[in-house]
């Protein structure tokens, strides 16, 4: 394709948090010269989420916004916009004000806080997953209520352990029966389960809640939590709603069903980020990721495949190694690749002590790991799993070796 062709295609992005405003900028360092637009629904300049479990619900800091220039890049960028609708055989977006034209769409919407059933309207509940939620938040905890967290997921766990550092009084309840239990197997987040009363927080499992009322959440054994505020972090799906009649393959979980080059069902429309799931042919199974790693990476295959469809080579395959990391109850843990996959289980190191990995291997190869407080362990973990080295069990399991040295 000539420079002058290329010069007259127009990429819309919808969606402009990490993945969206990565592929944008992608696009650019990628050398593309034509028009590209990014169309959010938030009216604030595009910004990081994962601060606002932590500096920016402490007040810590005012926001987390991209360090991007987006004009000098020449990014076209419209906030505060909704996007209603696509037409892909027309090549058509459908907005709010009005149709937006496009030769290549890139689906970049995100993931959305499932709400609790009965809580909407409620007084005092409270999602945490834009900037709006957290600087409506921070106040509740600088007035350190007694607040009630709904699940003890990834963001539950943070969350708790946001207003515990304010000084507010928190009970989590979970309706299973630990923590983390749609993450990680029950002997991994066993060990986890004590760390809540070691912060000061209450952790009720088995715990359902009937329904919630201004100033308390009421739970299925009869019991009633006083509740100046509640917090609800029960799991979020993607962003697809806008995209019922498009024509657009959408999986199970609502997700966009991609190819391993990130192009969706519909022509020259790619999806990327928490929105969409991809073939892992590194894990055998279709991966639908909700994390920050994912929405970082995925963009430079996206950029590199309009590029190369350009001229006939959309050739990048996305096959990452996930990862992502959490901080909770003065712990850094992190996560890379895929454990369900595996056939072993190996620890390093005694989950009642401050720093553990457990690693699951297939056929002694790592596929996955999860470290607490052994961010070494993570950071070879990740490249032994990228390498599909072969690695040897007896060594691997203690602690004081370096992971890199337990190989076959």
């Amino acid at each position: 394709m000539s420079e002058q062709t290329q010069s007259q295609r127009r990429v819309v992005v919808v969606g402009a948090g990490m993945a969206g405003v990565q592929t944008a900028v992608a696009l650019r360092e990628q050398g593309f010269t034509g028009g590209v637009t990014v169309i959010g629904a938030e009216p604030h300049q595009p910004y990081d989420r994962p601060p606002l479990s932590k500096a920016v619900l402490l007040g810590k800091a005012e926001d987390s916004a991209f360090e991007v220039d987006f004009e000098s890049l020449g990014i076209d960028l419209r906030l505060g916009r909704e996007v209603l609708g696509v037409r892909p055989a027309d090549h058509e977006l459908d907005t709010a004000e009005g149709p937006v034209p496009y030769d290549v769409l890139v689906l970049a919407t995100g993931a959305e806080p499932i709400r609790l059933p009965g809580a909407e309207g409620v007084p005092g509940v409270h999602l945490l997953r834009t900037l709006d939620d957290a600087e409506r938040l921070r106040p509740v905890l600088a007035r350190q209520h007694d607040i009630v967290v709904v699940g003890a997921g990834w963001i539950g766990a943070e969350f708790a352990t946001a207003a515990r550092g304010a000084g507010c009084a928190v009970t989590v309840v979970e309706a299973a029966d630990r923590p983390l239990a749609g993450a990680l197997p029950a002997e991994v987040t066993a060990p986890m389960a004590s760390w809540y009363a070691d912060a000061g927080a209450v952790l009720r499992t088995h715990a359902r809640v009937a329904r919630v009322e201004p100033g308390a959440v009421l739970l299925d054994d009869g019991s009633r939590l006083p509740a100046g505020a509640v917090v609800v972090g029960i799991g979020a799906r993607p962003a697809t709603a806008w995209l019922a009649g498009s024509g657009i393959a959408l999986g199970p979980h609502g997700d966009v069903v991609a190819d391993d080059r990130l192009r969706t069902s519909a022509p020259d429309v790619y999806a990327v980020g928490d929105c969409a799931s991809f073939p892992s042919g590194r894990y055998g199974e279709r991966l639908l990721v909700h994390h920050w790693d994912n929405a970082l990476q995925g963009p430079r295959t996206v950029a590199a495949n309009i590029l190369g469809e350009a001229v006939g080579e959309a050739t990048a395959v996305y096959d990452p190694v996930p990862y992502f990391w959490s901080e909770q109850f003065g712990r850094f843990v992190q996560y890379a690749g895929h454990h369900t996959f595996a056939d072993t289980t190996l620890w390093r190191g005694e989950p009642t002590g401050p720093a553990w990995t457990v690693c699951w291997l297939r056929e002694n190869r790592l596929v996955g790991l999860l470290a607490v407080g052994r961010p070494r362990d993570l950071a070879q973990g990740r490249r032994l799993i990228e390498a599909g080295t072969p690695m040897d069990p007896a060594l691997l399991t203690d602690p004081a070796r370096p992971l890199k040295t337990a190989t076959a």
